[in-house]
């Protein structure tokens, strides 16, 4: 370190010196008009290794300092690379797709997104499916097995092509521009797309292609009609003549029509038919071929008006849904956030029907039923093509209508009314004085026709306990008019009815002694009521109030209502029903919302909604969904005062725990908490109210400074628990106090005073003792008021006694016949449900066994031809192997002729070599032999036999 300085500290003298130097000299050798750049750069390089001899010394003293300035340069350098590197195209590509559906599979899977591929296989083919996914969309994923299973059943008609659409380079994605998937498109032909928005299930897919496929149905007789006029959905009719020309002027208008009402419509909740027939075509008042039907059930029907709209697809599909006319609406949310529901209650009440539905199945006899109900209880001026259409779906045996025209028809005679007796009851009034020796009998008898309305046609005489109870109710609001009698004579007056300007009852009272009293009610046992607290005001000039009759109608939800009364019910009432249909087997879960059973094996539920009451009803899910139950259901609701009790929905109340300071109340134990005996202070809150939980630990103090056997704390959180309306509140926090064996006379805590723990000790105890106030003394009851209305309130106990066995006889008898006719139909439907179940197997077993005898048919034809084609190569192989063998034989037969040949010149050739050598050899003695002798013997023949053999071999 002395050494870094020492060479440090001289360097830095002497450059100083230099620079002093240099610094002094400059000046006194410059020229002012040119001044010199020499001495500027010389003292700039000089400040600069001045600078660096200043840092190296620096380093030299202070090493760590020249460590982290070496580690701030690399770091600075990591980062700038690492910058640099970041700005390039890091962008890794895409994967290659792969298929999404198997290879087995009946669709047509272009995962590469070949759009004009998909396009060329579109024109080729009648009718196409096109669904459009994404791989990594899970509601793609979901789907794909439904179409998997919709193809199977539709591929030898349909063809079923799957695009994807999301990979980059594919045509789809670059033509096409989705924002959901999947997206499904039908084309039939040159016409589409048709989206279709449905249920992604298989049932309700094939549903829509078929209907796509056929959108048009024929009807050849006039049941087929009928059958088609009584569908709960809107039908249009075309007639058209087809004899002249296989294709008549307006007929592929009509159908592309249809067409157009499916693309417009994706539930085709409008139906359109061909009529050929004109005998048929008269009874919808078509005459000519062309001419377009729409049937209305109420409203008029209504013919096309071609004078005025031209005849085009466009133009019938507009008029048809404008004009169209519906018994009740399907309801298919689709999940999520949605307006659907919210839009349809602010029409009006709605009646929701959640029903398990099969598109495919071919009758539906809970549709039926309920189409059934919605005609009758729109069915205000009795039409009778509308009665036609209610037998017919009764299955009831009656001849055709003559004209289902659009003017109505002549009105029928009224077939003659059965006499029939009145229906009746016996009333005894009670007596005035307990020591009275009699009583004022009436007969009460309701009168079964109305004033100014024409007696209904009725078939049978039917007795109604809810007219009978409404009568009741009105005579007992009269039935002072009746004390004054004391007489044996019988005096009769009519009186309209508290419920109805129209109807009335007739009362015919009379005295008789009180021992014909006790014989007429001999065979109906007494009951003792005892009333637990007189401290209401006595009111001597009145009578008091009888239970309301009405509060026990909830009990016979089955009592039979006669056609009239239920028929035309939505012109008689201003609590209309709108009427929707849910599949249970996709929206299961609404049906628990509104307070359906979760736990249940047959998903029927049935709800009115009424939400500008706020309030909503359910059908006893003990009860089965039938057409008796829904329209007891629709006319307890549509009554004055109706006994329907309104469903509270509430938390369960098994997640609180019972022992705890401040008691959690919901819907179900609120009667247990507030009735109990003890002071009830009760808290009103909801997690939303941002004030309420600054009052937890007020109410926690309040509950252990009050003794918890006489006095309870609770809280309700009313964002999660309905309560009756009398014990609603507007604002939160509210606070109510209910006090000991007064719980009619709650207190509200004041809204204007701080809910703090005095001032809710003082409002405890200021309430909650009322022994000693004056005001109470003063309204103490007498005790002649107190008997007199003891008196009055007795015989009116009769009375109910009374009643109450009558209606507990009928209760009994009403449960019994109840319990029977459920376990009929509870096993007719499980009889049906298995018959279903073993129809679908066989089905299934069939169509199984049909395609593999069509396989097998194929595979038989596909092994007859290649049998056929090895036969006929074996047959050629066996011709060229005939011939070869001919060839081969001559070819034999050949070379031996050559062999023999060859041997024979050769015997040739040696004898005519042995002829040489024997003519050189010197004659024996004899005669010579002349030129002209002829040869020897052998020799001749042997020459024969060479020509011989030659003439063979040619």
């Amino acid at each position: 370190m002395s050494e870094c300085r020492g060479r440090g500290g001289g360097s830095s003298s002497s450059e100083d010196a230099e620079d002093e130097g240099g610094g002094g000299g400059g000046p006194a050798g410059s020229d002012c008009l040119s001044p010199s750049p020499a001495p500027a750069t010389a003292s700039s390089a000089g400040r600069l290794r001045h600078g660096l001899r200043g840092v190296s010394l620096m380093a030299c003293r202070r090493p760590e300092l020249l460590c982290g300035a070496v580690a701030l340069g690399c770091a600075l350098l990591l980062a700038l690379k690492f910058t640099c590197s970041r700005a390039k195209d890091v962008i890794i590509p895409a994967k290659p797709p792969v298929s999404f559906f198997s290879p087995r599979s009946p669709v047509l899977d272009l995962f590469q997104g070949q759009l004009d591929y998909a396009e060329h296989v579109r024109r080729d083919s009648e009718v196409v499916l096109l669904f459009f996914y994404a791989p990594w969309c899970g509601q793609s994923i979901a789907t794909r097995a439904e179409i998997e299973q919709a193809a199977s059943r539709l591929s030898d008609q349909v063809l079923f092509v799957a695009i994807n659409c999301w990979w980059n380079q594919g045509k789809c994605r670059k033509q096409k521009h989705f924002f959901y998937f999947p997206v499904i498109y039908l084309y039939h032909r040159s016409f589409g797309p048709i989206e279709y928005k449905g249920p992604m299930s298989a049932v309700y897919i094939e549903k829509f292609v078929r209907r796509v496929m056929k959108p048009l149905l024929y009807i050849p007789s006039q049941s087929e009609l009928l059958d088609f006029l009584s569908n709960y959905e809107p039908g249009v009719l075309g007639y058209f003549e087809f004899s002249g020309s296989p294709q008549p002027p307006g007929y592929l208008t009509f159908f592309t029509s249809a067409l157009h009402s499916l693309k417009k419509d994706y539930l085709g909740t409008v139906r359109f038919g061909v009529i050929t027939n004109k005998h048929l075509a008269k009874l919808v008042s078509l005459v000519h071929s062309g001419s377009v039907y729409l049937h209305r059930h109420f409203n008029t029907s209504l013919v096309f008006p071609r004078e005025v709209l031209n005849y085009t697809a466009e133009n019938i599909c507009k008029w048809a849904l404008e004009n169209r006319e519906t018994l009740f609406r399907w309801l298919r949310p689709h999940g999520g956030k949605s307006l659907l529901l919210n839009n349809e209650l602010k029409k009006g009440p709605a009646l929701f029907l959640f029903i398990p539905f099969n598109p495919l199945a071919e009758s539906h006899p809970l549709i039926d039923e309920i189409t059934e109900v919605a005609l009758e209880y729109n069915n205000c001026h009795g039409d009778q093509v509308v009665e036609r259409i209610l037998q017919h779906l009764r299955r009831v045996d009656a001849p055709m209508l003559e004209s289902l025209a659009l003017e109505p028809p002549a009105q029928l005679p009224d077939p003659p009314l059965i006499t029939a007796s009145p229906c009746c009851n016996t009333v005894v009034l009670p007596q005035w004085h307990s020591f009275s020796r009699t009583h004022n009998v009436c007969e009460l008898c309701v009168n079964q026709t109305t004033v100014g309305v024409k007696p209904s046609s009725v078939s049978m005489p039917q007795c109604s306990f809810f007219e009978m109870a409404a009568a009741l109710d009105s005579f007992y609001l009269k039935e002072q008019t009746f004390y004054h009698v004391a007489s044996d004579s019988i005096e009769c007056s009519n009186f309209l009815t508290s419920y109805s300007p129209f109807s009335y009852y007739t009362a015919c009272c009379r005295t008789i002694s009180r021992g014909v009293a006790g014989f007429i009610d001999s065979e109906l046992e007494a009951l003792t009521i005892a009333f637990s607290s007189f401290e209401k005001k006595c009111e001597v000039d009145a009578p008091s109030s009888i239970p309301h009759i009405e509060e026990n109608r909830y009990l016979f939800p089955e009592v039979d209502m006669t056609s009239t009364n239920f028929t035309g019910l939505s012109c008689r009432t201003n609590k209309t029903l709108n009427i929707y249909l849910l599949d249970s087997n996709l929206f299961w879960l609404y049906a628990e919302r509104l307070g359906a059973p979760s736990s249940t094996q047959v998903k029927e539920f049935a709800t009115i909604v009424d939400m500008k009451e706020e309030s909503h009803y359910i059908l006893d899910p003990k009860q089965a969904l039938m057409k008796l139950t829904l329209e007891s259901f629709i006319q307890n609701f549509s009554v004055l005062y109706s006994p329907l009790k309104r469903h509270l929905i509430g938390s369960d109340s098994a997640q609180f725990p019972s022992q705890h300071l401040i008691t959690e109340v919901t819907t179900d134990t609120f009667w247990e908490v507030v009735l109990q005996k003890q002071d009830v202070l009760l808290l009103y809150y909801a997690p939303w109210c941002g004030f309420c939980p600054s009052l937890n630990h007020v109410f926690i103090q309040l509950a252990r400074n009050l003794p918890m056997d006489t006095f309870t704390v609770a809280r309700i959180d009313v964002s999660q628990n309905d309560l009756p309306w009398e014990f609603m509140v507007d604002r939160l926090p509210t606070v109510l106090f209910f006090p000991c064996n007064r719980k009619d006379l709650s207190v509200k805590y004041p809204e204007d005073v701080p809910i703090t723990l005095p001032n809710l000790l003082r409002f405890i105890l200021h309430h909650s003792d009322h022994s000693s106030s004056p005001q109470n003394v003063a309204n103490s009851p007498t005790k002649e008021c107190l008997q007199s209305e003891a008196v009055l309130q007795q015989g009116h106990i009769s009375h109910l006694e009374r009643e109450i066995q009558k209606l507990r006889a009928e209760i009994s008898s009403l449960q019994r016949a109840q319990g029977q006719v459920e376990s009929q139909l509870s096993s007719a439907r499980r009889d049906e449900h298995r018959l279903r179940q073993q129809q679908r197997a066989l089905e299934e077993q069939h169509s199984l066994l049909h395609t593999h005898s069509e396989q097998l048919q194929a595979l038989y034809k596909q092994k007859t031809r290649e049998l056929e084609e090895l036969a006929r190569k074996l047959q050629e192989l066996a011709d060229a192997s005939e011939n070869l063998l001919t060839e081969n034989t001559w070819l034999k037969i050949l070379v031996a002729t050559m062999e023999r040949k060859l041997e024979g010149r050769d015997k040739t050739e040696s004898l005519a070599a042995q002829r040489e050598v024997r003519s050189e050899q010197p004659e024996p003695s004899g005669a010579p032999r002349l030129p002209g002798s002829p040869p020897p013997a052998n020799a001749s023949a042997t020459l024969a036999s060479e020509r011989s053999s030659e003439n063979r071999t040619d």
